[in-house]
């Protein structure tokens, strides 16, 4: 088997339907489809199986709901592909021939073992459709470094990328906001190459059931998630201009003024460099703070600073 589908689902069978119709339509057909399902009822179950006859179907009705990402992941145990190919229930191929050209992609870089693609953003309720793709500039940066996915998310969601199974890393499930590219930082620093397809392969849904339209700008989400994530790759991090910015925007978007503040939802003590950065900020009026060139100068002095610190 070359590829494995891995769809964590929950439910929402008309997208559930709409992806599995746009699997039915691929001209590659070396694949299979493996279903992990939240549903605390049998709605999902019953639906697939009209596709059972179709194409390989692995299904798996979680005793538990395992919730997000843990549900990514167990999708992903159950796969015995070469390759991963994650994709979230909302979202779907764009053409017949979206897999194919993964599979080529494998194929023409055998020595690669993570692949992603361009993308449609689909507003559900809108009907609107906007390519995104990976600009030169965000391409030189993403090769420089990985942690430069802390600039801006280069790569896409999940649904986007074909991964060798291999590689043999888990989406972390203490993290909700920061799941995807805390684990394509992991994935790029082991497998040190990547290939991108200047091609929108991925329909991607934009609905108001995602994950991240209840997690954006809730401090009781980012504070935490964002500080583990230092504890967890490391404070050295903060050398990197962009995780400095990153951080500074995180502190600026929630007016954190005190460590107090962070305190109520990260228990443990933040890095000086962090410390500094908001007690900079506190002496900073808000009117100007708020503004973008005064804010990047600002950062970019403060960063300057920290250069002369210890991490």
């Amino acid at each position: 088997m070359k590829i494995s589908i891995c769809i964590p689902a929950y439910k929402r069978v008309p997208y559930l339907e709409r992806l599995l119709d746009s699997i039915l339509m691929q001209s590659f057909r070396d694949f299979e489809v493996v279903i992990t399902d939240d549903s605390n009822d049998s709605t999902v179950s019953n639906f697939i199986e009209k596709y059972k006859e179709k194409f390989p179907i692995i299904y798996q009705k979680n005793p538990i709901a395992l919730g997000t990402p843990e549900n990514w992941n167990e999708s992903m145990r159950k796969a015995k592909g070469t390759w991963i190919k994650l994709m979230h229930d909302d979202d779907w191929f764009a053409d017949e021939n979206a897999l194919q050209m993964f599979d080529e992609a494998t194929l023409q870089n055998p020595d690669c073992s993570f692949i992603f693609s361009a993308y449609h953003n689909v507003s559900e309720n809108k009907g609107q459709k906007k390519k995104v793709q990976l600009k030169w500039l965000g391409n030189i940066l993403l090769k420089r470094s990985p942690l430069n996915l802390f600039k801006k998310q280069f790569i896409g969601n999940p649904s986007c990328t074909l991964i060798r199974r291999e590689v043999d890393l888990w989406y972390d499930s203490r993290f909700k906001w920061v799941v995807d590219f805390e684990y394509y930082i992991r994935c790029l620093r082991k497998v040190k190459k990547y290939f991108y397809i200047d091609q929108a392969l991925i329909n991607v849904g934009i609905n108001d059931e995602q994950v991240t339209n209840y997690t954006f700008r809730k401090p009781e989400v980012e504070i935490p998630e964002n500080h583990l994530m230092v504890e967890k790759m490391g404070t050295a991090i903060l050398r990197n201009i962009f995780v400095y910015d990153y951080f500074w925007r995180l502190y600026r978007n929630l007016g954190i003024k005190n460590e107090s503040e962070i305190a109520v939802f990260y228990k443990k003590d933040i890095h000086p460099l962090l410390k500094q950065m908001i007690h900079f900020q506190r002496r900073i009026p808000s009117q100007i703070l708020s503004t973008g060139v005064f804010s990047k100068l600002l950062m970019t002095g403060n960063y300057a600073i920290s250069l002369f610190r210890k991490v």
